[in-house]
């Protein structure tokens, strides 16, 4: 299993089954790791100690040879217990002795291993005084007969260990010998043979294997017992304060906030339930406090909506009051200007009287260039606006407001320079507010440039299928922190860094660019700025090239508040006054 597998597992598992699993995982590895290598220590010790038997059985053996030989009956009752105490009933000896002894066949070495063990320690020296004798061993399996239960005969192989010891000469056997039989062909020292223990490894096999399955069973009882205790430890100490923590979020999520957690363990899991109380008690009382706070927000809000109810019905008032007021205004003002104009044309009227007169008709035409930027700014936020669409040349419709303030700007000195993008096109617009915004622009441009400077108006179709009207001039400029300003109503920017915004240097209302920004907004476009103080301003009018034709505005705060609307009343006819000198306001 991939560790992707392992760790899907466990992460699909909850936390009691993970900690079951590994744990008895862990466990298991552990016990039967440390089982397996106990177990094969212990065979090791079992194999080791077979060298030690096989010594033991060659002293056995040469004490039955002593007995043999013994001659003393008050000594051989000692020999004889002696056999008994080392003496083991499942093993078989033979000994292997050298040419030189003149052996029986079944005393002659058998194989490869024993002719070189017996070669080999012929040629060697005895051991020293105190020293074991030197050993061989070896594994071997070999053929034997076997009476099963009902009494047939059968061979088969089995596993014998095979001890080898050579047995040396010393100075009690030359003397017992001779003693005994008379031999006195012994030599100290010579190898008298090599004695051959052999003993089956079957039942040591079988000890060794069911001291193993002994273990393994010993391990997986000790695993299955440890599963159990873990699964209490886990149930009772770990899952149960989880599981209350769980039922008690879950409760406190459903509504019931007064819920608890009550865990007394006297370790972590306490610690968490205390920590978990006290959370929940701030964010209480944070949503208390928050639900004050927007109750007071609510209040707020509504004071807020009934102080803009109010100021939308005090704004219309003032907008009803200013275009009503504005045209009765016009009519006497039509009328001085008519009999201004009347009395201008009276050939006897002298020098001084004839300033007089045009003195009336300059004030007159200001006053009522005033009077209609207040009633268009007034049909504009009101909603009463209109537009006239038609199809009309661009050069005709630039043209025509650069000519009329062209006299203005000679009278100044000002070169006006018109760049106009020749298009076959015509273009769908409203003329007569377009000519407004132009006006306007160049009323200003003339207004704020000094004598000998330079106005350039450039009209093109954008790639992005606009009407692009730039006014360039060589003026007073703006400053940058009022660039915004100067499109608010009744607002003039700074002409230098040290002027008053309050103190106006130059005349006029300051409602020139303010209509201008709203009559571009009426005609689906936008103006923008860009100005340096003491280097002149640039502004930049884009208008769609065919404007769709579209409802009358309504002022969206009049949409939210129906009982505040008034029907749309038609606007009013604005006469046409050469040349024309718009409202005054900063520029750019």
């Amino acid at each position: 299993m991939s560790y992707r597998s392992i760790k899907r597992v466990l992460g699909e598992t909850n936390l009691e089954r993970k900690c079951r699993f590994l744990f008895g995982a862990s466990l298991f590895l552990l016990l039967m790791g440390s089982f397996l290598w106990y177990g094969k220590r212990t065979a090791e010790i079992f194999y080791e100690h077979n060298p030690k038997t096989g010594r033991l059985l060659v002293h056995t053996i040469m004490m039955h040879h002593w007995k043999h030989l013994e001659t003393s009956e008050e000594f051989k009752p000692v020999v004889e217990e002696l056999i008994k105490y080392f003496d083991k009933d499942d093993y078989e000896w033979n000994a292997i002795r050298p040419e030189s002894n003149k052996p029986k066949e079944s005393q002659r070495p058998k194989g490869k291993f024993e002719r070189e063990l017996l070669a080999q320690w012929t040629a060697a020296p005895p051991p020293a005084e105190g020293e074991d004798a030197p050993f061989a061993q070896r594994e071997k399996t070999v053929l034997r007969e076997q009476t099963l239960p009902n009494g047939q005969t059968v061979r088969r192989e089995v596993a014998e260990y095979h001890y080898y010891q050579p047995v040396y000469i010393k100075s009690d056997c030359v003397l017992c010998h001779r003693i005994t039989n008379g031999n006195n062909d012994l030599v100290e020292g010579d190898l008298q043979a090599i004695i051959q223990v052999r003993m089956p490894l079957e039942e040591m096999q079988e000890a060794v294997n069911k001291n193993l399955a002994i273990l393994l069973a010993t391990a997986i009882l000790t695993v299955f017992l440890a599963m159990i205790l873990l699964y209490v430890i886990v149930r009772y100490v770990i899952v149960k304060p989880l599981n209350h923590l769980r039922d008690v979020s879950n409760e406190i999520s459903r509504g019931n906030t007064t819920l608890r957690a009550d865990i007394h363990t006297r370790d972590e899991f306490e610690d968490l339930a205390v920590a978990f109380n006290r959370m929940l008690q701030q964010l209480l009382d944070s949503a208390s406090e928050l639900r004050q706070v927007n109750d007071n927000l609510d209040a707020k809000v509504d004071e807020l909506a009934q102080a803009n109810m109010r100021l939308f019905e005090m704004n219309r008032l003032k907008n009803d009051f200013l275009a009503t007021m504005s045209h009765e205004l016009r009519t006497p003002l039509n009328s001085i200007l008519g009999f201004s104009e009347v009395l201008s044309s009276i050939e006897s009227l002298d020098d001084k009287q004839r300033r007089y007169v045009d003195n009336i008709q300059t004030s007159g035409r200001l006053l009522l260039d005033m009077i209609n930027d207040i009633l268009d700014l007034a049909k504009v936020e009101s909603g009463k606006m209109e537009m006239h669409l038609a199809d009309f040349p661009l050069s005709e419709a630039i043209q025509a407001p650069c000519d009329m303030a062209r006299p203005l700007a000679e009278k100044k000195n000002l070169d006006l320079v018109t760049f106009v993008q020749p298009t076959t096109e015509p273009l769908h617009q409203d003329r007569a507010k377009l000519q407004q915004i132009l006006n306007n622009l160049l009323s200003n441009a003339i207004k704020f440039t000094p004598e000998g400077g330079r106005i350039e108006v450039i009209a093109n179709r954008n790639p992005r299928d606009q009407l692009e009207i730039v006014v360039r001039d060589t003026g007073v400029g703006i400053a940058e922190e009022d660039q915004q300003a100067v499109f608010e109503k009744f607002r003039q920017g700074q002409t230098d860094m040290a002027s008053d915004a309050m103190t106006r240097e130059y005349s006029g209302t300051g409602l020139g660019l303010s209509i201008v920004k709203e009559l571009c907004k009426l005609l689906g476009g936008e103006i923008t700025l860009q100005s340096e103080l003491g280097k002149g301003s640039s502004f930049c009018v884009r208008l769609p090239w065919l404007r769709e034709e579209q409802p009358k505005l309504d002022s969206p705060l009049s949409e939210e508040l129906h009982e505040l609307t008034k029907p749309p009343r038609a606007g009013l006819a604005r006469p046409h006054v050469e040349p024309p000198v718009a409202s005054e306001t900063a520029n750019p």
